[in-house]
């Protein structure tokens, strides 16, 4: 999971910052958004406090009504030392008891020119995705005919030239090497690149390579969602691998089972064709048309018919 400050959403959304200057390091712990008009009311039984409190026109409005007193006691109520931030919304006048309140509890006051909806939409967005929990794969990760595959295996088997002949093939690299998956909604994993690694493919005697650069924009992308795994094994001779497809494999990241397919790797095989192939057919899976599925139907079928004539 990431760390995600007030720093970060700050320059995300382009807020600017009116008071409590110290505290924007805060750490938001939530990706849930509060907009406290209970509490502008009086109301602080059930306050969510860790949450960011967006204040919209209703909030201010009532707010620029109350008694003073009234408003200074609030104010210093809606800053308390778990509140990570407070945004004002359609960049309306802050009033200054909330601004003497944020600054004294050193809680960061910012303002926005958005409408309170969009901004809390956009605001959920950013925050579920950075709080998702998150762990990080070796292996390579493309979209191929729209579907993510995560390729893994052992260092040297050949998932980055897999990748680099998919690449010219049409399909768009996502991560090579490190994927950091995170779990954004139940049974959805996402996948993009560490920083580092962004657009770059290493292929063992020629180094590092952007692959952005000699194939332009339309053969990365950022982020994809998991829909198939392949990994690649070095061929043993002594193992029986499925030849009818009819066996499916799970395998569980974080709290997501994703199909695996184990692929023998050997001189000879042409494995970017075999991974092209394999992302086509889960696809047509996905859709209902399950090829194994019918062969052995029909073969049960056939069997049936010499055994008993009147099948």
């Amino acid at each position: 999971m990431d760390h995600v400050t007030v720093k970060d959403v700050m320059e995300r959304f382009g807020l600017e910052l009116s008071a409590g200057a110290e505290g924007i390091g805060r750490h938001i712990a939530s990706s849930d958004i509060s907009r406290p008009g209970l509490e502008v009311a009086g109301f602080f039984e059930y306050y969510p406090a860790n949450r960011i409190q967006l204040l919209g026109k209703s909030e201010i409005s009532f707010f620029s009504m109350l008694p003073r007193l009234d408003k200074m006691e609030r104010a210093r109520k809606l800053c308390s030392p778990d509140t990570p931030m407070i945004v004002v919304c359609h960049s309306m006048r802050i009033p200054p008891e909330l601004v003497a309140a944020a600054e004294e509890e050193q809680v960061p006051l910012l303002s926005s020119p958005m409408t309170t909806t969009k901004l809390s939409n956009k605001l959920s967005d950013f925050l579920e995705n950075r709080l998702a929990p998150m762990t990080a794969v070796h292996g390579v990760l493309l979209d191929i005919y729209g579907l993510g595959v995560l390729i893994t295996g052992k260092s040297g088997i050949g998932k980055s030239e897999v990748a680099l002949d998919l690449v010219k093939r049409g399909h768009r690299l996502v991560a090579d090497d490190m994927v950091e998956i995170r779990q954004v909604a139940e049974d959805t994993l996402v996948g993009n690149p560490p920083e580092l690694l962004r657009h770059l493919l290493e292929i063992r005697g020629l180094g590092i390579i952007d692959v952005q650069m000699l194939f332009g924009a339309s053969a990365i992308r950022d982020f994809k969602r998991i829909t198939l795994i392949i990994d690649l094994e070095s061929w043993d001779p002594e193992r029986t691998y499925d030849r009818l497809g009819l066996e499916e494999e799970k395998l569980k990241i974080l709290d997501t089972e994703l199909t695996r397919l184990t692929v023998p790797v050997r001189p000879g095989r042409n494995m970017s064709s075999i991974v092209e192939v394999a992302a086509m057919n889960h696809r047509m899976k996905q859709m209902g048309m399950n090829a194994a599925e019918q062969f052995s139907d029909r073969l049960n079928d056939m069997i049936g018919r010499e055994q008993d004539p009147s099948y």
